[in-house]
């Protein structure tokens, strides 16, 4: 066996994720999350990366022994240290800002390495001078096996999720067009993220230059796999109202989500409230992206708040009138 092959037999599909039923007051009308959380590196950034490392070996980008780097944080460092540690891969991730352990420790504790550059848009020349296989998930964005996964499972008539690479909201897309489904994909947008903007207007080189602070969604430019013509809904999100969502969700499902998760269950449940001012039922699926204990120090917690001066009560009386539990 080629080890071309072993690679490829270890970067095959995993077992689905489940289904969620999350209560909502809107007669007729369901609403289901999809809870990445499952994954083995607890994110839907787990599939990005096996999709980025898939594709490369399959392209003899990546062979045995080579260097992979990549210049991200959060999710997407520690999915990606995971699979570089099963495939025996050298892995470097340059992260943008000064070091913090609580960002470092995860990838170092899989064998990775991380170095932080300053500023932060500085991270994409600062990988590439590595040398190695930058996998480059913005330029990129290789496609996944989530939309073959979730429309196995049930037919939804709207799929919301948030956008980062843009990967996600264009699988969805472009699998319910191929196959023929009526389902319609939402994007949910944190504030200063471009992708709101950029599809309001219809211009895919749009930029706001400012960074959101919901992490692991939203992004200071339109990035090249976001695709126009494969979202059918751009949904702004307030970053307080994403905190608000994320308690909420975890106060009905016990699970310690990020603030990415709570956009796209805000985004979900105006969706659910439209369909329930027109007098129509159907199904509503929302990603959950994340669940973690590192989340209670931030997004749930009062003091973090306020310090990033988001006033949640006002959105979070919202979410209980919107919901049940």
């Amino acid at each position: 066996m080629t080890w071309t092959t072993y690679a490829l037999g270890l970067l095959g599909p995993e077992p689905p994720t489940p289904l969620i039923d999350f209560p909502v007051a809107a007669p007729g009308v369901r609403l289901l999350l999809k809870d990445e959380s499952r994954q083995p590196t607890r994110s839907l950034r787990h599939r990005h990366a096996r999709a980025l490392f898939r594709q490369a070996v399959a392209e003899g980008l990546i062979t045995e022994g080579t260097t992979v780097v990549e210049a991200t944080g959060g999710n997407a460092a520690v999915a990606q240290a995971w699979f570089a540690r099963r495939l025996g891969l050298p892995y470097v991730v340059v992260m943008p800002g000064e070091r913090t352990e609580a960002r470092a420790r995860p990838v170092e504790a899989l064998g990775g390495e991380c170095r932080f550059v300053t500023p932060p848009l500085a991270i994409y020349d600062a990988a590439r001078a590595l040398g190695g296989h930058f996998l480059d998930q913005f330029g990129r964005a290789a496609p996944h096996d989530l939309a073959a996964e979730l429309f196995g499972q049930v037919r939804p008539d709207w799929v919301v999720t948030g956008a980062g690479t843009g990967a996600t909201s264009a699988g969805l897309g472009a699998w319910a067009r191929e196959h023929g489904l009526p389902c319609r994909v939402a994007v949910a947008d944190p504030d200063n993220s471009a992708y709101f903007p950029g599809w309001t207007l219809d211009a895919a080189d749009y930029a706001t230059g400012m960074p959101s602070r919901i992490e692991g969604i939203g992004r200071p430019r339109v990035e090249p796999g976001f695709r126009f013509d494969l979202v059918d809904l751009v949904i702004p999100v307030p970053d307080a109202a994403s905190v608000a969502a994320a308690r909420r969700l975890r106060e009905v499902t016990g699970l310690p989500v990020g603030a990415s998760s709570g956009t796209a269950l805000w985004a979900a449940l105006e969706l659910v409230e439209r369909l329930r001012a027109r007098g129509e039922g159907g199904t509503v699926v929302s990603l959950i992206g994340d669940a973690a204990e590192r989340h209670l120090a931030t997004c749930h917690d009062d003091a973090w708040a306020v310090a990033k001066g988001l006033d949640v009560d006002p959105h979070l009386g919202t979410l209980r009138e919107r919901t049940a539990a």
